[in-house]
C-alpha cells in the first residue's frame, strides 16, 4: 500500500481531500485510481487507511476507514544532531540516514573548516534540506517528519541548544569516553550531539561549544568521517536511550 504525507487537521469529517503537488503526484505521476487504498502520515504522528473515492481535474477525495492510535514514545528522548557543513552532497546521505535513525531535528551549520558556501541561498539550500527529509520519512515509515533548519555558525549553535545533554564528538578528546559519560546520566528528554565538517573543530571553535554547555566525547582510537560520525552517534543513542533493541 503507498503511504503519502498530508498537512495536518487534513481530515474532515471522515474525508481527507489532497489537492497541489501530491493530488499531481498521486493522480498524474503514479496514476492511481478510484477505490485505490492507501495510508496516510499527517507528520504529527497520527495514520490513517483510506481508500480514494473521487478524482477530479484539481484534486481528489480519501474515505477514511481507519485511523491509527499514535505511537506510545515513552520517555526516548528527541535527539537533534548538529551538522557541520561537510563537501559536496554528502550533507543528503546524512539527512536521509539521520531520518531513518529517528533524529528528531538536524541542524547543518557552518562551521570554521566547512567548505561548502550556501551564502545568499540559505532558503534554497534549506527547502532542498526540507523535502529530502520529509521524502526519507515517507520511505522509512516515520510517523513524523523531523525538523531541518540552519545556524550560520558556533556561536548560534551553542545559543540555541537548550537539550538536556549536549556531546561533541571531538577528535582531540582523550578523557571522556562515550562509553563512560554516557553512564553518568539518567534518561534525559533530549540530546544534541554535534559533529564537526572534514577536519573536526579548531580548539577555540571546540572551546565555544564547551563554554556552552557541550560534552567533547571520544570514539576511542577509532576515527570515522562527517558522514558517518552523526550516524555512529545516532545509532548509538537510540540503542542505549531509545527505541533500537
Amino acid at each position: 500500500m503507498r503511504r503519502f504525507f498530508i498537512p495536518p487537521g487534513a481530515l474532515s469529517d471522515g474525508t481527507i481531500r489532497v489537492d497541489g503537488d501530491l493530488f499531481r503526484h498521486m493522480a498524474r505521476v503514479l496514476r492511481l485510481r478510484v477505490d485505490t487504498a492507501v495510508l496516510l502520515a499527517d507528520g504529527t504522528g497520527r495514520e490513517f487507511s483510506g481508500v480514494i473515492r473521487a478524482i477530479d481535474r484539481e484534486s481528489l477525495v480519501i474515505d477514511v476507514t481507519e485511523t491509527s492510535p499514535e505511537p506510545f514514545s515513552g520517555n526516548i528522548p528527541r535527539i537533534t544532531l548538529y551538522q557541520g557543513l561537510p563537501k559536496g552532497d554528502k550533507l543528503e546521505l546524512i539527512l536521509q540516514k539521520a531520518v531513518e535513525l529517528g533524529a528528531a531535528e538536524i541542524v547543518p551549520f557552518l562551521a570554521r573548516r566547512s567548505v561548502a558556501r550556501v551564502k545568499g541561498r540559505e532558503e534554497e539550500k534549506l527547502g532542498r534540506w526540507q523535502r529530502l527529509a520529509r521524502e526519507a520519512a515517507r520511505q522509512s515509515g516515520q510517523r513524523t517528519i523531523p525538523t531541518v533548519s540552519f545556524s550560520p555558525g558556533m556561536p548560534a549553535v551553542v545559543q540555541g541548544a537548550r537539550q538536556s545533554v549536549k556531546l561533541m564528538l571531538w577528535e582531540k578528546e582523550r578523557g571522556n569516553r562515550l562509553k563512560e559519560t554516557l553512564g553518568r546520566f539518567s534518561q534525559p528528554e533530549s540530546i544534541a550531539v554535534l559533529v564537526g565538517p572534514e577536519g573536526g573543530f579548531p580548539d577555540d571553535e571546540a572551546e565555544t561549544a564547551v563554554q556552552g554547555g557541550f560534552i567533547p566525547v571520544s570514539l576511542g582510537d577509532r576515527i570515522v568521517r562527517t558522514e558517518t560520525a552523526g550516524l555512529v552517534m545516532l545509532a548509538i543513542l537510540q540503542f542505549y536511550w531509545g527505541d533500537i533493541g
